[in-house]
């Protein structure tokens, strides 16, 4: 199998398991590990499935750019470096098994649960939670059936609430200045060396781009209800992100 290292001198050794979107192998470090990005798309619990031209090349590069302007904000997360055009180095993390939505503009399952028109913009942030479950649609969850399955203690909790709102503001600010939309995004985060750490990815197969001006979806909506220029729309975040630097 090929190997790949990093600056820090560690090698991709076997591989681990596979996801929707990400591959996993093992490092000759125990605590770390190399995520290699997919063109794989799936909707709907998995229901509709397809590949994105290019996607896993435009998200490895999308969710490296996100991770390091959080961490020069302060905010923590598994990545350590990228590798190569698809891959990644991480921390290796204790997932949460709960998922976290922040929604700016009613889009999605929340306009229909709520009958708002999509593009309705809230007063404030909406914090939503959710169980991470694919056999269970991951549904929604409050505090109360966090703390009684044990998911989470109360503490890290308010910390992920804390953090996701913080990133929400730190996104938001800097996506304004790209004439970026920032609708509704999804987090997922860990636990290392017993700290909270975000993980997974921010991208968009991750969150609700839209173009500031015209409205258009810049994500993976376009994939969901077949509005086609899916890697054209992933191509223009990377370009609004770097300046066309990558």
């Amino acid at each position: 199998m090929k190997k790949s290292k990093g600056d820090m001198g560690v090698d991709k050794k076997e591989f681990l398991y596979e996801g929707k979107a990400k591959r996993i192998y093992a490092t000759s470090d125990p605590s770390l590990v190399v995520v290699e990005y997919k063109d794989d798309a799936t909707a709907f619990n998995g229901e509709k499935k397809g590949q994105i031209t290019n996607k896993g090349v435009l998200n490895n590069k999308i969710a490296s750019f996100f991770f390091e302007l959080l961490a020069a904000e302060g905010i923590p997360s598994h990545y350590v470096q990228r590798l190569s055009e698809r891959e990644m180095l991480v921390k290796k993390l204790s997932i949460l098994q709960v998922e976290v939505v922040v929604r700016n503009i009613a889009a999605g399952s929340l306009a229909k649960r709520l009958g708002l028109a999509e593009g309705t913009s809230m007063s404030r942030p909406v914090l939503e939670f959710y169980y991470k479950d694919d056999a269970l649609g991951d549904p929604m969850i409050n505090e109360y059936h966090i703390y009684a399955m044990e998911i989470a203690t109360p503490e890290q909790v308010r910390e992920i609430a804390e953090k996701a709102l913080r990133i929400n503001e730190i996104l938001v600010a800097f996506l304004r200045d790209k004439e970026i939309m920032l609708i509704d995004f999804k987090l997922e985060f860990g636990l290392f060396a017993g700290n909270v750490l975000l993980g997974d990815e921010i991208s968009p197969d991750t969150c609700r781009f839209w173009d500031a001006k015209t409205k258009e979806k810049l994500d993976k909506d376009r994939f969901r209800r077949d509005l086609g220029g899916v890697s054209e729309a992933y191509e223009e975040i990377l370009k609004r992100l770097t300046g066309g630097v990558s």
